[in-house]
């Protein structure tokens, strides 16, 4: 959530970022009321008691001395109404603010482009030479089909639309990039490597920003207050909630495997076919928490770290910076990675890396403390996708085909596929 100091003291500046960022800057506003009227409330609650108390010093004086104090009981009677009325306004208003406070957008840097959609997503650089082929290259779900390495039809009947059954070597093909990924991030850049719960309770998903706003995004568990979870992110972000962290463990850095789990709703007749938009899929997940001040250097070696993973696999892809118009609620600034997929002769998203400033940080009680004895600071969060192994899955298919329906394996991941090539089993 956003500081509701910084607020009062500068809400113009929290209504243009909302207004960039094609928010309603009324709910500064609206927030700005709920607050004035409780600070009045609890303004006035505090005077009734303090001079509650003074009329109770007061009326003891009297009784000890053998005193009429009828006056004073019957004006504090009328007062203590008063207050027991003001308390539960305080708690109603106090609500309304919190309320307010968790469905307000946070604001875009002022570095993030200016746009209405992703039409406006400012491409920053691209790397790779994309491949040419001989022939016709095939879409990822016709080749994966044909190699006998995946079953819709079957995940269909078990399940429903939107979930997809891995066998044979696209099992292991699953599998080989999730420990890859995981030893790349947790070898080459450092990171501690985590396995979280696929379930996280509504405090964690309000303190990631999920909750309230996005319930029906994902999958609650019926008659409990639990949702599998849709990232990694939740959990890990949520690994030091209400906690304060001393200087010295920071940058905190964690990568998570786990199941990402997501109702895609609204996305209806979007990639219905293929491993791109699944109820159901894998993710390794970078977590960083950090100080404010390096949180956008951090951000930038977030992207690399991610992108590291595509030229590792020695897969085309582009950054992107993401525009105010397709910048998310939660996120101050972000860049999305796109893989190059040949077959559908364009760029998809394969990672998303972002910066929420203390967004999160308010919600979930992330803190530090710059040295013993210092006022606690709320840290700072980012998270990347290290990265969705389904669509890495559905990069390499399309991009290492072979004419005779083969694909073959990038180099690096040869150590864990045990193999090269991918043909379907005689």
């Amino acid at each position: 959530m956003l500081d509701i100091r910084a607020i009062r003291q500068d809400p113009d500046r929290f209504r243009a970022g909302l207004t960039r960022k094609h928010a309603d800057p009324q709910l500064i506003d609206d927030l700005l009321a709920a607050d004035e009227q409780w600070r009045a409330a609890l303004t006035e609650t505090e005077q009734l008691k303090s001079l509650r108390n003074k009329a109770s010093e007061e009326i003891a004086r009297k009784k000890k001395q053998g005193l009429d104090a009828s006056d004073e009981i019957n004006q504090m009677r009328d007062v203590s109404q008063r207050i027991k009325m003001l308390d539960d306004e305080v708690r109603q208003l106090e609500a309304r603010v919190q309320e307010l406070l968790l469905a307000i957008p946070n604001i875009p840097h002022a570095s993030v482009p200016d746009g209405e959609s992703e039409e406006d997503n400012v491409p920053v650089r691209h790397w790779g030479e994309k491949p040419q082929f001989a022939f016709e290259p095939r879409p990822h779900w016709e080749l994966a089909e044909a190699l006998d390495i995946v079953d819709f039809e079957r995940a269909v009947k078990i399940t429903g639309s939107r979930f997809v059954l891995y066998k044979g070597l696209g099992a292991k093909l699953e599998r080989a990039l999730a420990n890859f990924m995981l030893d790349f991030h947790v070898q080459r850049h450092g990171y501690t490597e985590m396995f979280p719960a696929f379930i996280a309770n509504e405090e964690s998903l309000v303190g990631t920003g999920n909750l309230p706003k996005f319930g029906d995004e994902m999958f609650k568990l019926e008659g409990l207050p639990y949702y599998l979870i849709p990232t990694a992110e939740v959990p890990l972000t949520n690994y030091y909630r209400e906690e304060i962290l001393t200087a010295d463990m920071l940058p905190v850095k964690l990568a998570g495997y786990s199941a990402c789990f997501r109702s895609e709703a609204g996305s209806a007749g979007k990639d219905t076919r293929g491993l791109i938009r699944l109820h159901q899929f894998q993710k390794v997940e970078l977590v960083k928490l950090v100080t404010p001040e390096s949180s956008y250097e951090e951000l930038e070696s977030l992207v690399r770290d991610c992108a590291a993973i595509l030229e590792a696999l020695e897969l085309p892809y582009r950054v992107v910076e993401i525009c105010t118009g397709d910048l998310g609620a939660k996120e101050t600034k972000k860049y999305d990675l796109e893989v190059w997929l040949p077959a559908q002769n364009t760029y998809r998203e394969i990672s998303s890396c972002s910066n929420f400033e203390d967004y999160q940080a308010r919600r979930a009680g992330l803190r530090f403390r710059r040295e013993e004895g210092a006022k606690p600071e709320y840290l700072h969060t980012l998270n990347g996708s290290g990265l969705a192994i389904g669509r890495t899955v559905a990069a390499i298919l399309e991009n290492y085909q072979q004419e005779d329906g083969s694909v073959r394996i990038p180099k690096a991941l040869v150590p864990y596929m045990g193999g090269d090539v991918i043909r379907r089993p005689s």
